[in-house]
Formats: C-alpha cells, structure tokens, sequence
C-alpha cells in the first residue's frame, strides 16, 4: 500500500519537590502542582502556571490543606505500594523458580514477618510514653495532696489565695503535658516540651521556698513543701523521659537549634531581648505599702525585692531568672519553630502565674502583723494600709506579655514559599538522584508527519476510522511510565508499525486536565 506512518508517546517529567502527610507538590510540564500522594501523576488535583507568582500560590494553597509539621523536602525517589521498583532484566526472584517451594508459606500460620525498625522504636516509645505520663500523673497527685497540710510557717497553700492559685496552674500544665505524652505522635514531643519548660523554671520557685526553711529552720517546713517538692522532683523526671524518646517518624523532622536567617531574626530577637527583661524585672520588689495613721502621718514601703531575702531564697530566684533567659535563647533556637514556642510556653506558664498571684495578693487586706504592728497599736493609731503595685511589676508585665506574644506568632509563623522546583532542561539527568521525578506519558501529543488518509475500504482502517484494532487501540497498556520498567526516558518511546495500534487514553495533556489557576 506504501502507506507510511508514525505513532509515538511523549513523557513529560513531573518533579515532586516536597511533600506533607497527604498531599505534595511539585513541576509538571508547563505548570506547578498539587497531587494527592498516591494518585496517578498524570492528573493534578490543582495546578498553577509556571511562573513566579504560579508558584506562590501552589505554595500557599499547599501550606493550607496539608496537616502542619509533616511538609518536608524530598530527598530521595519513594517507592509507593503497587508500582513496580525491578529495572528491566532484573526479575525479583530468577525465572522458573517459584519464591517459595509449592505449599510453604512465607511464615507459619499465625506468625507475622519481622518487626520492622520503626515497629520496634513505635513499640519503645509507647512504653515509654507511659511511664512519662505516669510520673507526670504522680508528681501532679503530689502537688495536689500538698496544697492542704501546712507549707510553711504552719500556714497551707489552701489558706493563702495567691500562691494557691500560681500551684494549681502549675499542676493544670503538668497534667496537660501528661495527655498530650500519652496522646503520642508528634503530640508526644510537644507534651515534654511542654513539661520541660515548666520544669526548668519551676526549680527555682521551689528552690525559693525550700530556701524560706533553710534560712529560718526546719521547723517552718511542713508537710505540704515536702509534698510539693516530690511532686516537682516526679514532674521533671516524667518530662525528661517523655523528652529523651523518639516517637516512629521522628527522624524526619529531628529537633536541633540554629540560628535564626531572613526575615525571622528581627522578631527572634526581640524575643530574646523580652526573656532578659521578663528575668530582670522579676528581681525588683512588686509589694507597694501606704500606712495612714488618724493624725494624718504616711509612709510607704515596698516589698517583694529578691536580693532582700537570705542567702538561700536569693539562690532560688536568681535560678528562676537564669532559666528562663536560657530556655527564652533555646527557644528562640529551636528548630521546628514551633516546637520552640512550646518549649517557650512552658517557661511562660510559670511566670504568668506569679503576676497573676501578684495581682490576687494586691487585692487582699494586709494585716499590720506584717509591719511589726500588733492589732491593738494599730486601733490606738487609727492605722489603715493600702496595698498596690510598683511600677517594676508593670514593667514585668509588659515583658511577659511580649514573651506571650513572641510565642504566639512562633506557633503560626508567615508561610514564605521555598524556591520553585529546578527547571528539567537546567537540572539534567540528575534530577532524579535529588528529586522524586516521574515520567507521565502524554497521549495528545502524536507525530503523524507523513500519514494519508486511508482510500475507503483499506483492510488498516475500521469503522471508527481509527487504525488498528479496536480493543488494542483502546488500551490503556501504556498509560504511565512507571510500568515501562525501565527508567530512561529516552528509551520509552514507542514507534508501532505498520498495521500496530497505538494506544489512546488521556493523559497530562488531555482535555480532561483542569485549566490552569491564577
């Protein structure tokens, strides 16, 4: 017939660049994409324009339907259940030999394969994770018993509204921090950062009260510190366990410190710069006094400075501000960001607490046994006293809630897309060492240079007016590169000839793709 003709399919790379815990994102030919992982690479679930501004917006749409935390880069080409990893000639197991003789099975009956290493890390995290929760949950049973008998001086924590309500919301975070351990996953981690802040800056609180009975003797410590201090003591031993384990999947996204770049530093600095000050207004006295006698006479006085205290109740409060500069600069380190910021919500919690026991203290009578005064003096002198606040408590305030404001924008930092996947002509051959790349065959695109049109009643044509036989041309064989089981793109070109039908299907190009979006 002289009839000369030629079919081919073209592939076009689609570059996977990064990829979350159920969707990832990456070049196709012309176009930035979002795929759900999994699904054929030949239809993007959304798509954008090959331009800067495309990949901002793949981006941003990427950075909102994907779970925080598990986006991450892809370094390496994945193998996904159901697609094919032998190269062409290499069978798994050797022709005409079955994997396994007739009749055996792989295991017995019953029996599964061999734990995996990350069933066992899972395994040991689990346990793990409970035995951190437990002790977190016997510190904060502790902390609780302790609020009753007499702390110090023969008085109890119940007794005192100020320092009762700093203790329970200590206990609230410590209990939080156990559901979250127990909770697991990437809760796990953030539960015993969590803990750890609280910990960290908490010793120096308790260190400042135990201090009180040192200095003035055993016998003003009662049996509400002792428990109080074993409860801290089960707390901070349950948080570094929860933080010493590495749940399954960890290893993705390893926490390391390094320093901030780019448009970060600024806001990581002032944070800095807020934890230094939150430590050093912490020192100065807080308690303003006005005593007023009938005759008309004043005099005020402050209370509250921590260099006015004994020796071993200074060691506490410098131990609070020393913590808290280092876990604030930690923070500020730490990378994932947002692990920092809980890591900084736990040393915020503690510090907090003090202002608002501060305010609830400011609100309260003072007795004029506080000022060396007995009841019946202060009748005979017509005395009244007036409690406030020095402007060094204001100035803490402010800091703190700086520090409240710092964590806050660590938690949701601005979202600012990475660089755009490297161009396929510019990145060569190697592409594929560095990126997931795949090969999606494109069905509109077919070289027909020299084809006549069939005379009527050619024997090559059929009644669609299609060449070959239908349920060949029909087929979709041929519809992904994956099942070509080879890996050179340059050698998945298929020229049929005459009389061999070349497959028809939709592909990245069909007219069933999306349009494009802005």
């Amino acid at each position: 017939m002289g009839l000369s003709r030629k079919a081919e399919i073209v592939f076009d790379k689609v570059t996977i660049t990064y990829r979350g815990a159920g969707y990832e994102i990456g070049r196709g030919p012309d176009f930035y994409g979002i795929w759900t992982i999994g699904a054929p690479r030949s239809q993007p679930l959304e798509q954008w324009p090959e331009t800067p501004e495309g990949w901002s917006s793949a981006w941003t749409r990427f950075t909102e339907i994907e779970a925080p935390g598990t986006i991450a880069p892809v370094s390496q080409r994945t193998v996904w259940p159901g697609r094919r990893t032998f190269r062409t000639g290499q069978d798994a197991v050797p022709t005409g030999q079955d994997a396994l003789p007739t009749g055996q099975d792989a295991f017995p009956t019953g029996q599964d394969a061999f734990p995996t290493g990350q069933d066992v890390i899972a395994a040991r995290a689990g346990t793990g994770a409970i035995s951190a929760a437990l002790l977190l949950a016997v510190g904060v049973a502790l902390g609780v018993a302790g609020l009753f008998p007499a702390y110090l001086g023969g008085t109890s924590l119940a007794q005192q509204p100020d320092n009762l309500v700093a203790h329970v919301i200590y206990l609230v975070a410590w209990s939080v921090s156990a559901v979250l351990i127990l909770l697991g996953g990437t809760r796990l981690r953030l539960g015993a950062l969590l803990g750890l802040g609280m910990s960290i800056v908490t010793f120096g609180l308790f260190l400042a009260d135990a201090g009180t009975a040192i200095a003035g003797g055993a016998h003003l410590a009662g049996a509400g510190l002792i428990l109080g201090l074993l409860g801290w003591l089960a707390c901070a031993a349950g948080s570094v366990v929860a933080f010493r384990l590495r749940p399954a999947g960890a290893n993705r996204h390893p926490d390391t410190l390094g320093w901030p770049r780019g448009s970060d530093v600024g806001p990581l600095v002032m944070l800095i710069l807020a934890g230094l000050g939150t430590a050093a207004a912490f020192a100065p006295a807080w308690d303003s006094y006005t005593l007023r006698t009938a005759a008309g006479q004043t005099e005020s006085l402050t209370a509250g400075n921590a260099f006015a205290n004994p020796g071993p109740v200074i060691a506490g409060d410098v131990a609070v501000m020393v913590a808290l500069a280092a876990v604030v600069i930690a923070a500020a380190l730490w990378r994932p960001m947002r692990h920092g910021a809980v890591l900084l919500a736990g040393a915020i919690i503690p510090m907090a607490a003090q202002a608002i026991s501060a305010l609830v203290q400011a609100g309260e009578a003072a007795s004029p046994a506080q000022f060396g005064i007995s009841s019946a003096q202060a009748s005979q002198l017509g005395l009244t006293i007036s409690s406030g606040l020095t402007p060094a408590f204001w100035i803490y305030c402010v800091f703190v809630v700086a520090l409240v404001v710092s964590c806050a924008w660590m938690f949701f930092p601005p979202r600012e897309a990475p660089a755009p996947p490297p161009d396929r002509a510019a990145a060569g051959d190697d592409t594929e060492a560095e990126l997931d790349v795949w090969h999606v065959a494109r069905a509109d695109v077919f070289d027909r240079t020299g084809v006549r049109s069939p005379a009527p009643g050619d024997d090559e044509t059929d009644s669609d007016g299609e060449f070959g036989d239908d349920d060949e041309f029909d087929s979709d064989e041929f519809d992904s590169y994956e099942e070509f089981d080879n890996d050179d793109p340059a050698d998945s070109r298929v020229t049929p000839g005459f009389g061999t039908a070349a497959p028809t299907h939709s592909g990245a190009g069909s007219a069933d793709e999306p349009a494009n979006r802005d």
